[in-house]
C-alpha cells in the first residue's frame, strides 16, 4: 500500500504529515488514503463507506480516543465500549442536520454516582480534545447518549439513558 501518493499528480506544497488523499477508482468512486499506508474504499457501492459515513466514524472514532484514558481510570484499563452514531442527510438541504452518537459501555456494579461521573468524564474529555467534533459542531448539532447497565434515569447534561 501507498505511503505516498504516486507521481499522477503533482503533491500539493501543503503535504506534510497528517495530509490524506483520496485517488479517484471509477464512476463515484475513490480510494482514501494515509501515510500509513491505509486505503478506505470511498462510494455507495459494496464495499466502500459513503462520506457521511466516514464523517460519522469519524466523530465517533474522535470521540472513543478522547475518552479512552479517562475512562480507563474509571472503569480499568481493559473495559469494552462500543460507539455508534445515527443520523440521515437532509435531502433539501444535503447536509446532516443533527447526529446522535451513542456510546455502549459496562457499567454493571457501578452506583448511580460512579455512573454519573463516567457520563461527565465522557463529556468532559470530548469537549477537550476531540478535534473532530470541535471542528464540525458549529454547523451540526452533535448529542452524546452514554448507555449500559444498570438503567439510569438522566445523566449529567440531562439526557436520558438507553
Amino acid at each position: 500500500m501507498p505511503t505516498v501518493p504516486d507521481d499522477s499528480f503533482e503533491r500539493p506544497d501543503a503535504y506534510g504529515p497528517g495530509s490524506v488523499w483520496a485517488d479517484r477508482v471509477s464512476r463515484r468512486s475513490l480510494v482514501g488514503r494515509n501515510q500509513r499506508g491505509v486505503e478506505i474504499p470511498i462510494g455507495m457501492g459494496e464495499g466502500e463507506i459513503s462520506p457521511g459515513e466516514l464523517l460519522k466514524i469519524a466523530l465517533i472514532g474522535c470521540a472513543g480516543m478522547s475518552a479512552d484514558i479517562p475512562l480507563g481510570r474509571r472503569l480499568g484499563e481493559d473495559f469494552a465500549m462500543r460507539l455508534w452514531a445515527h443520523g440521515t442527510a437532509d435531502e433539501e438541504q444535503d447536509r446532516y442536520l443533527r447526529i446522535d452518537e451513542e456510546v455502549q459501555l459496562d457499567l454493571s456494579g457501578l452506583s448511580t454516582e460512579e455512573i454519573t461521573r463516567v457520563v461527565t468524564v465522557f463529556e468532559r474529555a470530548v469537549a477537550a480534545a476531540c478535534t473532530v467534533e470541535r471542528t464540525i459542531v458549529p454547523g451540526v448539532e452533535v448529542t452524546h447518549t452514554i448507555s449500559g447497565n444498570p438503567k439510569v434515569e438522566g445523566n449529567a447534561a440531562g439526557q436520558e439513558q438507553r
